[in-house]
């Protein structure tokens, strides 16, 4: 007999979707209550949970680390064999507990009180002890779980890890925490190298930036094209000013006029009033330039105008920002 594995999963699906559902009730005094603790703190936020709610622990602090909230995680039952010694006066707790009667962690909290530590707890049940005992508590109780024996913590791990991300997404706000903090903390991947390269860290410079003079020929500027490889060449003035640039497009482009390239002038056929960057111009921004407009490399100039690097496609292929 065949089975139709898609029902269930489906069914599994709209009973955690409704569990999320059911959270916006929950956004209520107490949350903003947390945020405050939070916001306020001078120290970390130390998140902990026992089994499930100690995986969905892990991911809230990463989380909340990654995005201006110092945090990390700890085990509970470690945390009472020693572990708690890395908590101070000045943090916040974050106490995870889907029926707020975990032994592991109440063991713990009356320490965490003690050293008056702000305590906050998140627990699908708001009379139970963790909730009682707690500074702010936030509920995440679920109507159900989605597993048919009602035991495995299916919708209730879910409504945490997403009341973690209300968490942690508000106080982003709350902080004006921008794009370049967030890639000071993603430097590794494609994100980081996206959000923090410059094209002071990827341009070609000093004697490998292509340059010729408005009185060079053609030909010496084709020679200059092929020495630095990069497909083009910037022009200068006599005060070494950029005038403007020939590219291999623009040679293909001159090639029906027959013109003597031993004594035609470069800056009778250069192109005039080019686009330029500066140094400090991200890399993924002077990609979105190349592409826009496309055309395969950019003259780096410094305030003045003067050429100072040089780069194309493949100088961002080769950095990870392609």
């Amino acid at each position: 007999m065949s089975t139709d594995f898609r029902i269930r999963a489906r069914e599994v699906i709209a009973i955690e979707a409704n569990a999320v559902e059911q959270l916006v009730q929950y956004i209520d005094d107490e949350f903003n209550l947390a945020c405050e603790l939070i916001i306020n703190s001078k120290g970390k936020t130390i998140v902990s949970g026992m089994g499930k709610s100690g995986h969905i622990a892990n991911k809230i602090a990463a989380t909340l680390a990654s995005t201006g909230t110092p945090a990390f995680s700890i085990h509970p039952g470690e945390a009472s064999h020693g572990d708690l010694g890395m908590l101070s006066a000045e943090d916040v707790v974050i106490a995870i507990s889907n029926s707020g009667e975990t032994t592991e962690m109440l063991t713990i909290v009356p320490v965490i009180k003690r050293r008056g530590i702000k305590l906050i707890a998140i627990t699908g049940n708001p009379e139970s002890t963790l909730a009682k005992l707690a500074d702010a508590h936030l509920c995440v109780k679920v109507a159900q779980e989605a597993c048919s024996l009602g035991l495995a913590p299916t919708s209730s791990t879910t409504a945490t890890l997403v009341m973690g991300d209300a968490l942690a997404m508000t106080l982003l706000d709350a902080r004006g925490f921008s794009a370049d903090d967030f890639a000071l903390s993603h430097p590794g991947g494609s994100l980081g190298r996206k959000l923090l390269l410059r094209l002071e860290d990827v341009m070609h410079k000093d004697d490998n930036v292509p340059i010729v003079s408005l009185n060079a020929t053609i030909k010496d500027a084709l020679l200059e094209i092929s020495k630095k490889g990069l497909g083009m060449t910037a022009i200068v003035d006599e005060n070494g000013v950029m005038a403007g640039i020939f590219t291999d497009g623009d040679l293909r482009r001159i090639l029906d006029l027959r013109l003597d390239i031993h004594s035609s002038l470069i800056s009778d056929v250069m192109t005039r009033h080019c686009i330029t960057a500066n140094s400090q111009m991200l890399a993924a921004e002077a990609l979105q330039i190349l592409q826009q407009k496309k055309i395969n490399g950019l003259i780096v100039v410094d305030s003045t105008n003067v050429p100072v690097g040089a780069m194309n496609m493949h100088d961002l292929l080769r950095a990870g920002v392609l």
